[in-house]
């Protein structure tokens, strides 16, 4: 008479318990693992690539806020080139004299002309077109509303055509798109999360009906709901844990690369957009995330299944 297998046998008497690596031999892991490391190392580098996306985007306009808080551009428009000039100059005097302002500078008439080179196509064209004197005004506050209402009632009567503006103001249309990139991360980062879950389950789904017989004595043979569940989970671990390093790895791979490109462009609001060590904390918790939805995801389906099959 051929003899029960050792497990079968331990469990009948009671003096193992279902669970290690000879529990884990009863499911053969080609049948659980399959192509879901790779749709996970896929769906991680996808995931940390949006969080860090989202984490640039969120410290580039926090960033340009706190830089442009205090801004403001007074503009002198004058036609005429000698009253431009005096009412420039006496803004700019009654400006320093103003406790609220910590720093002025006039923009000068040579940076005016290559700033709107590109339009106007001429170096010099301050005979042609008009172009307003700029004073560039850090204050030693926020430039609030009220403030600026201050301020342009100080020039008023020195300075009739001068019209001051927050600079802030004029980027809150960036301002606005950020934050809706922003968003649009977020939102991305949840839609790979649900479709790493939805591979986790049909991968979960089909070992367990490939190995159904061999649940249902396993069953028989004394083995609970969650340490069959345990089975499949250990096998999910193991998979999913490689395909997250394999993922964080190219997606940091990645960033870095993006990050040395926008380097290259020397640009003072891009340096605003680096990451913090928290911020890497962050990214470095999208696999620790990934790993846990799917072990969850494969142990809420088996248990699932297991109850429906009894």
């Amino acid at each position: 008479m051929k003899q029960p297998p050792p497990i079968a046998e331990n469990l009948d008497r009671g003096a193992t318990s279902f669970g290690g690596r000879a529990a884990a031999a009863l499911v053969p892991r080609r049948r659980i693992s399959g192509p879901v490391p790779w749709v996970l190392a896929i769906m991680i580098m996808l995931s940390a690539l949006a969080a860090g996306g989202a984490l640039a985007l969120s410290n580039l306009a926090s960033s340009a806020r706190g830089e442009l808080a205090g801004a403001i551009t007074v503009q002198i428009i004058e036609a005429d080139a000698e009253l431009r000039a005096q009412q420039s100059e006496l803004a700019a005097e009654l400006l320093l004299q103003d406790p609220a302002v910590r720093s002025l500078r006039r923009v000068p008439r040579e940076e005016l002309d290559r700033m709107m080179e590109p339009w106007l196509g001429v170096a010099d064209a301050g005979d042609a077109i008009p172009i307003p004197d700029l004073l560039d005004v850090q204050l030693n506050r926020q430039a609030s509303e009220a403030e600026l209402v201050r301020l342009q009632s100080l020039l008023e009567n020195d300075a009739p055509n001068s019209r001051i503006d927050a600079q802030s103001s004029l980027l809150e249309p960036v301002y606005s798109a950020l934050t809706a990139l922003r968003y649009l991360s977020f939102g991305l980062i949840v839609l790979l999360a649900l479709a790493s879950s939805s591979a986790v389950w049909l991968a979960s789904r089909s070992a367990f009906t490939s190995n159904r017989e061999t649940m249902e004595i396993v069953h028989l043979l004394g083995g609970a709901d969650k340490q069959i569940a345990g089975i499949f989970q250990r096998s999910v671990a193991m998979d999913v844990f490689m395909g997250a390093v394999l993922g964080l790895a190219l997606g940091v791979a990645v960033m870095l690369v993006i990050a040395g490109q926008f380097a290259a462009l020397d640009s003072g609001m891009v340096e605003g957009g680096g990451f913090d060590w928290h911020d890497w904390l962050i990214i470095a918790a999208i696999p620790i995330a990934g790993v846990l939805i799917a072990i969850m995801t494969a142990r809420m389906t088996v248990v699932s299944a297991l109850r429906r099959m009894l």
